[in-house]
């Protein structure tokens, strides 16, 4: 049979006391911390789906820009540019 003494019954109380009391702020921190890394999260994710959405109207603004329509307008108001008469062209042969 063991005996247990008074102060080691003591100790080991405390130290289960500590241990208890260590567990839960560990508990404690790591849930607020899941908390933070949670938040972070949802707004990467929100970055992410506004990024999407530029990237997508910046595709259709290059797509606007590549018609011939468009080339031919800028062409014509801002270089001033005109299409010859039929008089003015030249076909050369090599």
């Amino acid at each position: 049979m063991v005996r247990i003494t008074r102060g080691t019954l003591v100790v080991a109380i405390a130290a289960l006391w500590f241990a208890v009391l260590g567990s839960a702020a560990g508990a404690i921190w790591c849930k607020h911390r899941s908390r933070e890394l949670f938040i972070e999260l949802e707004r990467l994710n929100a970055r992410r789906d506004d990024l999407e959405i530029e990237w997508g109207q910046l595709q259709l603004e290059q797509s606007a820009w590549s018609t011939h329509a468009f080339v031919e307008r800028v062409a014509a108001t801002k270089l001033r540019m005109r299409m010859p008469a039929p008089g003015e062209i030249e076909i050369r042969a090599p």
